[in-house]
């Protein structure tokens, strides 16, 4: 094989075994955009709902509709991709995310805002669960664990800076102009991975729709799947439920934070830069049900401390509660990697699935919550839920008794 000449652009460098690391910056930055608009809507919730007079339901919503859209499209992007390619389905959802971001600045009514962060959601999936089916393919000889984890590292400050960057820009430009400029970040980005992302070499078109509905059945019916989606939901709805309510909480007199004094409230999301990589350690070293109850009570005992009427602990609070709920989305993610043996990637969509259901339902009903109880109603609520989830994990996810060796 001819070797390319010095200086000379080749996608060689990119591919695994001969450009890990820039492999690994393509991944990261996937990731990143893939959630930087995800959650953009909540620093700047308390400006929304200035500008439309609404009710803090109304304007939790529009966090709420990104992330049902991603819930209803997340089982058929898997089928959707097994058919058409990875790189294909991948780019275009990162392409399409620009123009109702673009269109959210424009928007003229809260309605509009929450139809087009609802169309914003709609191509998520095309990022998220096609990705993971590129890795898997293209990495088959090693490296899969990594680059997953750079991925996840990429998705964690995406979230971060979708929040950060709107909160600051909210400060000066509008809610609106913050919206424009995430809009032209997204094209900026979709341009770099279309130029940037290999093709896939070991792609196999898969059409066989029977096949797959037969899979998805055998999937249901199995009680220890369906308890970890179930667990997955009730994790987004904590996540979702306090990182939403707890800027107009932070708004509010005794605090009265700022636009960009919300965006800094973020920070304490970064955390999850550092625990996610050791999250796999702790699993490992206490078992997966041991992890799940320990997070679960650290989350809780988390929420409690935002109660306490001040910024500090507030600040403590959201810090514990994030750090408990990304290890226990580690975990549960890893339980299907374990124990899923067949069609992992109509699994992965699934679990996304009930796991984005959640973080819709703890957009509205913690935002019931808020409206009848203010703050204090918004943890009741999620705490409720992190009851529900150990009792999940306690009644359904006990360890699989291992077979004794035999006898010689």
């Amino acid at each position: 094989m001819p070797q390319p000449v010095s200086g000379q652009f080749t996608w060689r460098r990119f591919l695994p075994a001969e450009g890990r690391q820039a492999s690994r910056v393509v991944v990261w930055v996937i990731g990143f955009f893939a959630f930087l608009n995800v959650y953009s809507m909540q620093a700047v919730l308390p400006l929304l709902m200035h500008d439309f007079q609404a009710s803090p339901l109304q304007a939790g919503a529009t966090v709420g509709a990104t992330v049902l859209a991603i819930a209803l499209v997340s089982p058929f992007m898997g089928m959707l991709s097994d058919a058409l390619g990875r790189k294909r389905i991948l780019c275009s959802a990162l392409f399409a995310l620009t123009l109702p971001t673009a269109l959210i600045s424009l928007a003229g009514s809260l309605h509009t805002v929450v139809l087009l962060r609802f169309v914003q959601g709609l191509a998520v999936p095309g990022i998220v669960v096609v990705l993971i089916a590129y890795l898997s393919e293209e990495f088959k000889t090693g490296g899969v664990a990594r680059m997953t984890s750079t991925y996840v590292g990429g998705t964690v400050m995406g979230g971060f800076c979708g929040r950060f960057i709107t909160g600051h820009a909210g400060q000066l430009l509008g809610w609106r102009g913050a919206f424009m400029a995430l809009a032209a970040l997204n094209f900026l980005g979709a341009l770099w991975v279309l130029w940037a992302l290999p093709a896939s070499r070991h792609f196999v078109p898969n059409r066989n729709v029977r096949g797959a509905l037969q899979t998805l059945a055998r999937h249901l019916r199995n009680r220890r799947f369906v308890a970890i989606c179930a667990l997955g939901f009730c994790v987004l709805f904590s996540l979702v439920g306090s990182f939403t309510y707890v800027n107009l909480y932070l708004a509010q007199p005794p605090f009265s934070l700022s636009t960009a004094g919300l965006a800094n409230v973020f920070g304490v999301y970064l955390l999850g830069v550092v625990v996610t990589p050791i999250a796999g350690r702790f699993i490992v070293r206490y078992g997966f049900l041991r992890t799940v109850l320990t997070t679960l009570a650290c989350s809780t005992i988390g929420l409690l401390l935002t109660l306490l009427p001040l910024l500090p602990a507030v600040i403590t609070g959201l810090a514990v509660c994030s750090c408990g709920v990304f290890i226990c989305q580690s975990a549960t993610i890893s339980h299907i990697a374990d124990n899923v043996t067949e069609g992992r990637s109509l699994a992965t969509g699934i679990y996304y699935l009930s796991y984005y259901a959640g973080g819709a339902a703890g957009a509205w009903i913690a935002g019931v919550a808020f409206e009848a109880w203010h703050w204090a109603g918004s943890v009741l609520a999620i705490i409720l839920f992190q009851l529900l989830a150990a009792a999940i994990a306690v009644t359904f996810l006990q360890p699989v008794p291992r077979p004794l060796p035999a006898a010689t």
